[in-house]
């Protein structure tokens, strides 16, 4: 008895017209398999990513009050300081003398003044019984003259005590100090134009974000549409030069209010802790500023291309026909683009096998899942039945 192959069953039917499931018939190429996902709309964060440079909330230059030469550095560069902390001396002994001699006038002026109170007492009380009116009137202007000159010398004491504690040069501020300019010999003068030192406050530190003034312009404008929402608190996150993320998330401080001539950008200021001095001034920075929510449609960055124009386009799949839509995006999130115009709900979006898609062209739809990167990850197939081999013939 002879046994038929399967193979050669199979190419009979095919010769007889007859075809096998899930094969073209006639010749005809079947409409190609495309894998697509169903889009809706969803409130989706508003996050928009600005270049960003960090800047020192305080950066005091230490100069001296008054002059004389610096006898003691007192700190060391590169520690931290406290607001008050002792940086420079200045020799002290022009100051004490001038301390020592307002001292003295005051003692003088106070005695003044006490005899002034005596006279003036005791010719107010002989009024009428051996002084005059005059005498009276002249007597007041004595006291009231020792008065005045008890509160010069007073407030000349009061400067001379202030240019004395001046000479102990302080940090005005928490920070960290920098290199002295000057050394132990040096003359310096007060109010100087250079500076003996630098303190700079590092925790907390700030970062200036600049957004173009454009997109400014249309960020206000979804506002006003209802198109995005905002968050009752908006707050930021950095990226570093190195693709790290920064740990803490920083708060506003202050809004940009002129867009600059140069760089046609608005200038926004977030605050963040900085307690292990990560971030320094002048640093560059990636900052992501989260506005609110909007609802649009997430279209994965793979399912879409632009156009030498910027026009952003993706394939969707209609009536069992591909069609090529223009899209209208605010951004990306998580490797999506944030599209609010060119799609409706419960779409087709093709995102797989885009190269076989061509306008009008009839394709298969293939539902298909996507991981949280934005590619395709197809379910898995079921295994194809095993072809059983034909009953041998009799």
């Amino acid at each position: 008895m002879f046994r038929i192959r399967p193979l050669v069953c199979t190419a009979l039917l095919a010769l007889c017209g007859l075809a096998l499931p899930g094969h073209a018939q006639d010749g005809q190429t079947p409409p190609p398999r495309v894998g697509v996902v169903t889009v809706q709309p969803e409130p989706v964060p508003r996050v928009v990513t600005l270049p960003g440079r960090a800047v020192a909330q305080a950066d005091a230059a230490i100069r001296p009050r008054v002059g004389g030469l610096i006898t003691e550095v007192l700190y060391r560069p590169g520690t931290a300081l406290e607001a008050g902390a002792p940086m420079f001396r200045i020799d002290p002994t022009t100051y004490r003398a001038n301390l020592s001699s307002a001292e003295a006038q005051v003692t003088s002026a106070r005695a003044a003044l006490t005899q002034a109170e005596t006279s003036f007492s005791r010719t107010e009380r002989l009024l009428g019984s051996g002084t005059t009116q005059a005498q009276v009137d002249e007597s007041r202007a004595t006291l009231e003259q020792a008065q005045a000159a008890l509160q010069a010398a007073e407030a000349a004491r009061t400067l001379a005590q202030a240019e004395l504690d001046w000479t102990t040069v302080t940090s005005p501020i928490d920070g960290m100090a920098s290199v002295a300019q000057v050394s132990v010999g040096d003359l310096v003068t007060a109010n100087q134009a250079e500076a003996l030192a630098t303190v700079t406050r590092l925790d907390p530190i700030e970062v200036d974000m600049y957004e173009p003034s454009a997109r400014m312009l249309s960020l206000r404008e979804d506002i006003s549409a209802g198109r995005l929402q905002l968050t009752e608190k908006i707050e930021a996150t950095l990226t570093l030069e190195t693709g790290e993320t920064y740990a803490a998330t920083g708060e506003l401080v202050a809004p940009g209010f002129t867009v600059s001539t140069s760089t046609g950008a608005v200038d926004t200021r977030f605050r963040f802790d900085n307690p292990r001095r990560l971030l320094l001034p002048g640093m560059f920075l990636r900052g992501q500023i989260n506005l609110g929510t909007t609802d649009a449609f997430l279209v994965t960055q793979n399912a879409a291309t632009r156009d030498k124009t910027g026009q952003l386009s993706a394939w969707v799949v209609r009536d069992g026909k591909a069609a090529q839509v223009e899209l209208t995006d605010n951004g990306t999130y998580r490797h999506h683009w944030i599209v609010t115009e060119g799609l409706e709900p419960g779409d087709l979006l093709a995102v797989d096998n885009l190269s076989a898609l061509s306008e009008g062209a009839a394709v298969t739809p293939v539902p298909v899942t996507l991981d949280e990167n934005g590619v395709v990850r197809e379910p898995a197939a079921e295994a194809p039945a095993q072809a059983r081999p034909a009953p041998a013939a009799e």
